[in-house]
């Protein structure tokens, strides 16, 4: 197979701990070129890859032979840099949220549409081996319906990895947008839509800053969410939880309880009606200190050689983002927000 020629654009901490050794990984790959606009980011980036380097994400695309994009870059900007790579003929990786709002989000399918360049994001949640497992003992039927959950994804914030530290871009709203939630609960909305395998239709939220200082962005979300069958449950986001990531979700089902990423052994646990136990160990999972290989560069790949359209795709991206803008305006208006 040819090789597929990568570029980069940010060279953040996910960038660094993720897309460019997870590129650099794959078999057939080659990253070609870096981008950001801190030169010196850059450079570092570039050298240690063999790549060229870039402070002008324009002129990346415009490199010859490169093929696709990942962009690690503030969430305001993501969809239109995805839309100009789109347009310059790159396939496309994009960091999660996809966009900050709808319409941005769409802008970008149609860029994909229009263009016939590949757009996936970045919801590495579903190919994290503890949730595939659950998902194939969901869809099993074996603990019957799902009736409740609770999902939550907190840690300490992203001053504790991200290049920037404190003050960063996270915690300005012109480029983030959206704090914890967009960060984290955006994560847990797409995947409790995975694992239910069903849309979620109503939202309750408080979203608040409740520590933080120097910011206009939330650092914690609490929702309530409703499925169109009446599946309901709750989500927590925050950047307030000190002592230890927690990446954990709970589905309450009608023949037992499916309990993953709750015990430090064994990530998926289900505990029957009648008592019996059944524990798992699906590998490692990826924290904020300790990454692990997340598999959304892996299926990136196989979608470019394959010609297929990405699984996670700018749709699934947009089903997703409906539900965290629907929480923000839940928390805004005080009131139950159908999702558009």
């Amino acid at each position: 197979m040819t090789n597929i020629r990568i570029g980069v654009i940010g060279c953040g901490a996910i960038a660094r701990r993720r897309h460019l050794p997870e590129y650099a990984y794959q078999p057939n790959v080659e990253i070609v070129a870096v981008a950001d606009t801190n030169q010196e980011r850059a450079e570092e980036m570039a050298a240690l890859y063999g790549a060229n380097a870039y402070t002008d994400y324009r002129e990346l695309l415009q490199h010859e032979g490169l093929d696709a994009v990942s962009v690690c870059l503030p969430n305001a900007l993501h969809a239109p840099v995805s839309i100009a790579a789109m347009e310059a003929g790159k396939h496309v990786l994009c960091e999660k949220p996809m966009a900050i709002s709808i319409a941005e989000a769409s802008a970008m399918i149609a860029a994909s549409e229009t263009t016939g360049k590949l757009l996936m994001i970045g919801h590495n949640q579903r190919l994290m081996l503890p949730h595939v497992k659950a998902k194939e003992i969901l869809d099993s039927g074996v603990l019957g319906r799902v009736l409740t959950f609770r999902t939550s994804f907190g840690h300490g914030g992203p001053e504790t990895w991200s290049i920037e530290g404190p003050g960063g871009w996270f915690f300005q709203k012109k480029l983030a947008f959206i704090g914890a939630m967009g960060d984290l609960g955006v994560h847990k909305t797409d995947l409790i839509r995975f694992l239910l395998g069903e849309e979620i239709v109503e939202v309750g939220a408080f979203v608040g800053t409740l520590q933080k200082q120097d910011t206009d962005v939330d650092d914690n979300a609490v929702c309530v969410l409703k499925s169109e069958n009446g599946i309901i449950g709750t989500l927590a986001a925050s950047w307030t939880y000190k002592a230890k990531e927690d990446n954990s979700t709970v589905l309450y089902c009608e023949n037992g309880i499916l309990r993953l990423i709750e015990d430090a052994t064994y990530n998926v646990i289900i505990d029957f009606n009648n008592g019996e136990r059944v524990l798992h160990q699906m590998g490692k999972v990826a924290t904020n200190d300790k990454q692990t290989e997340s598999g959304i560069v892996r299926t990136f790949i196989h979608h470019i050689a394959t010609n297929t359209k990405p699984t996670i795709s700018g749709e699934e991206g947009l089903k997703s983002l409906k539900i965290i803008l629907a929480a923000l305006e839940s928390a805004e208006t005080g009131t139950i927000v159908r999702v558009q």
